[in-house]
């Protein structure tokens, strides 16, 4: 066990003197854990982890518990999906952890404890968040050099999940298309979402569905539109791909050696097992047909940790985080692609969009947009998506006549400045005309920062630094700030967050100041600026 340390006197346990045997929360085994204990410095903040917990983000104010290897139950036992995750803490004191598997970390106390089973890394870098966060970008996950295509930061992509849950059509697509285009919204990404395909890992096009795929797509490329379509690691128990898959022991199989069935969010089935070149190369085969016809590229659901367990038989040794790992770089044979789930991969050109957001003004629902957006960003995660417009869980989303409208709007907004922008639900559904006027000012105030948004997309792609980020990684004394952000070291962005909210403060940082409403703010101070329905509050730093 190799523990690095550069600064002792900060740590008041290694792992070398605590060593334990604990229960494995993944496995039945019993496995060497150690418990490496840092003493917080004053004032000290700390982001990384999992995305999910960007609200309890930046750690050290409070108590706070998280184990990186594992997963919770909903209700009925049906497993909560994940969000990105990474076994890296960065503190605003220019200090960073990092272990190649996933650990325990708790903050209590004014320390921070941290039990892992594999080397652990922890050392002072530099001052500032921005130091502890370039240095481990550079040695654990740098940047690939390559950005996520154009156009789907340039233009807003659309799925079709809320309008057409589990019943998507050609003639429902094509019209979905035809009434975006109707709106005066620009063309962009169409995601064609769940059940296009007869079942789970038969990757076609179900005919009596779309009888013409060709078709339809070649008529959307001719609109202004690129296509993408959703799919899962799964494979549907009693197909026909479940029997050659099963067959040719491309499937995971449990402890007890039968083929794995997994409960998820539409049911059970069975899991391809991903580290297996074999199972690899048919997949890969069943989406370059869909490249033939005109598919662009893919919407990657699933990869959570559940859906692969530690005890596991599969090709190779595979643990749960590696199971999620692999579904990602899997991904990156296409460029167009999405990602709700995934391990490590910083750095990598890789859409990565927040989990399902329900239509909430608190903390599980629009309040969480920032501080998970930015959460990414400090894992690795640049090109990031704060989820559909207006949220991606389906039962809040359904009758018109129950959508809170400002919602809508005020979620627009944040998404406006954001890496990508993605509706769902079709606007002239849900607004009345002064909504649907804002939301076209939010579009419009998105396109007027454009090349900001793409400059920084590609100084992304070049030194893995985030296009969002918390104010404290450029300036001081907003270390707790997190509703509100810099679009990358320039530009504040004070969304309104709370329902019927006609003000909101603002802190503005050392420098000179020009506001949307040209009125020029000497930092550092915290002003109090109106918030009407039409208005994100911007403040851009003058040179």
């Amino acid at each position: 066990m190799n523990v690095e340390i550069s600064r002792t006197t900060d740590v008041l346990n290694t792992a070398e003197t605590t060593k334990t045997n604990v229960v494995s929360n993944m496995a039945s085994n019993i496995a060497d854990k150690f418990v490496t204990t840092i003493r917080l410095l004053e004032g000290e903040r700390w982001w990384g982890g999992t995305v999910i917990d960007g609200i309890y983000e930046p750690f050290g104010k409070q108590v706070f518990t998280r184990d990186l290897s594992e997963w919770t139950q909903k209700l009925r036992e049906v497993p909560e999906a994940s969000n990105q995750s990474s076994p890296l803490l960065i503190s605003t004191c220019g200090r960073y952890v990092w272990c190649k598997e996933p650990f325990k970390f708790t903050f209590a106390d004014r320390t921070l404890s941290i039990e892992h089973s594999s080397s652990l890394t922890f050392t002072k870098v530099g001052d500032k968040l921005s130091d502890a966060y370039k240095y481990a970008c550079n040695k654990y996950f740098p940047p690939s050099g390559r950005s996520i295509p154009a156009d789907l930061i340039d233009k807003p992509q659309y799925n079709t999940w809320i309008e057409m849950p589990y019943a998507p059509t050609q003639n429902k697509v094509e019209n979905y298309a035809r009434q975006i285009l109707e709106l005066g919204m620009p063309s962009g990404i169409i995601m064609i979402d769940d059940k296009w395909s007869p079942d789970y890992g038969d990757w076609t096009f179900d005919i009596s569905r779309f009888p013409k795929p060709r078709k339809m797509i070649d008529s959307l490329h001719e609109q202004g539109f690129r296509v993408m379509l959703w799919l899962v690691p799964f494979i549907s128990p009693d197909s026909e791909n479940f029997r050659y898959l099963e067959k040719e022991n491309l499937l995971l199989r449990s402890v007890n050696g039968e083929t794995a069935i997994r409960r998820w969010w539409n049911g059970l089935s069975a899991v391809l097992d991903l580290s297996h070149p074999k199972a690899i190369s048919w997949l890969e085969e069943k989406l370059d047909a869909l490249r033939q016809i005109g598919v662009d590229g893919f919407k990657f659901d699933g990869g959570d940790f559940y859906e692969c367990h530690n005890d596991d038989i599969s090709y190779e040794s595979m643990t749960s985080a590696e199971f999620c790992e692999r579904w990602a770089k899997f991904g990156l044979r296409y460029s167009y692609n999405e990602f709700r789930a995934c391990w490590k991969m910083g750095g990598q050109p890789l859409a990565q969009r927040l989990r399902d957001k329900p239509q909430s003004w608190g903390v599980e629902g629009l309040q969480s947009l920032i501080p998970e957006i930015i959460a990414q960003g400090l894992i690795g995660h640049a090109f990031t998506c704060p989820d559909m417009i207006g949220g991606g869980e389906i039962e809040s989303m359904q009758n018109a006549n129950s959508i809170d409208q400002d919602f809508f709007i005020r979620y627009a907004q944040i998404a406006a400045l954001c890496p990508m922008m993605q509706f769902s639900t079709l606007p002239h559904r849900v607004l009345d005309k002064e909504h649907m006027k804002a939301l076209i000012c939010a579009i419009r105030t998105r396109e007027a920062h454009l090349p900001t948004i793409q400059k920084f997309a590609l100084n992304a792609a070049n030194t893995g630094e985030p296009i969002v980020r918390p104010m404290s990684y450029h300036y001081d004394h907003c270390e707790d700030i997190i509703d509100q952000f810099l679009l990358g070291d320039r530009i504040i962005v004070a969304p309104a967050l709370h329902k019927y909210q006609k003000q909101r403060s603002v802190y503005i940082p050392d420098g000179s100041w020009e506001s949307d409403d040209k009125i020029i703010f000497d930092g550092p101070t915290t002003i109090i600026v109106d918030t009407p329905l039409d208005r994100i509050p911007i403040f851009t730093k003058k040179m």
